[in-house]
């Protein structure tokens, strides 16, 4: 493996983690369902995905997703949208704690995926680091303020959440073997993924899918730029480099994140 690869793999990895961190808060910050936020968020991830894939077709001529590339995402774009829709409402249906530390768990779920079907060798300091770090957390999380009522359905939710989110890992890093590339993958994710989040979203929510308050466009917007394009975007890019079990055990330090994340940047969304 190169070493500059891997590197900045693990780079990208950091950075997505900051941006799922703030996340957290972003979702929940309009007082809506999650489940609204998370269909307009991908709607507009799409259409910015989209906008790029035609800039870089008119500068460089390179050609949009072929028949092939749509069908290699497309079972990691089923599972990210149902990851999505049911990850943001469980968010807004119990604790920041609770929804962080059950998300937290991945590691456990994808060390044996990664060594079973990718035959990844697992890095046993990093799980070793991840074991202490799920510790620490637990002991943080749960010792100080719960930021938010936490509920037995929320945390149901956030636990489904967690497998789709394990599932589409495992088949994005598929797709990634295959060749599709980054910005050809996640305009089609975004899109496709609207699919099985469209009919959640509606059923949680009904009528107030529309119109939206300010705040939540706010959010909308946000969420399409930080976690659509940038966080999810890096996560897909480290994949090249780095195993899917190291990224998940790294992503255990996002609870962390998000309780050091500076006042300056939070304070608009922890407060309505």
């Amino acid at each position: 493996m190169d070493q500059r690869a891997r590197t900045l793999g693990l780079l990208a990895v950091f950075s997505a983690v900051m941006c799922f961190a703030i996340s957290f808060s972003v979702i929940k910050w309009p007082g809506i369902p999650g489940s609204v936020i998370a269909w307009w968020r991908l709607i507009g991830s799409s259409i910015l995905w989209w906008v790029l894939l035609l800039v870089r077709r008119a500068r460089t001529g390179h050609p949009l997703p072929t028949a092939r590339t749509w069908r290699i995402v497309l079972l990691p774009a089923i599972f990210f949208g149902l990851q999505i829709a049911i990850l943001f409402t469980g968010v807004t249906r119990t604790s920041v704690a609770h929804s962080e530390f059950i998300m937290a768990l991945g590691p456990f779920l994808l060390l044996p995926l990664g060594f079973i079907v990718f035959r990844e060798r697992p890095h046993w300091p990093a799980l070793r680091w991840g074991v202490m770090s799920l510790v620490g957390m637990v002991i943080v999380l749960f010792t100080g303020d719960s930021k938010g009522v936490a509920t037995w359905q929320g945390d149901v939710l956030t636990g489904f959440a967690l497998l789709f989110l394990v599932s589409y890992l495992a088949a994005s890093k598929w797709a990634r073997q295959r060749g599709a590339d980054v910005w050809e993958t996640m305009a089609i994710v975004m899109p496709l993924a609207l699919i099985p989040a469209t009919p959640i979203a509606v059923t949680l929510a009904g009528d107030e899918m529309w119109p939206l308050p300010w705040q939540a466009w706010v959010a909308v917007g946000t969420l399409s730029v930080l976690t659509g394009m940038v966080g999810h975007g890096l996560l897909y890019y480290a994949q090249r480099a780095v195993p899917i079990a190291t990224i998940s055990t790294i992503q255990v330090s996002q609870p962390g994140s998000t309780s050091c994340m500076p006042s300056t940047v939070m304070r608009p969304f922890l407060k309505r």
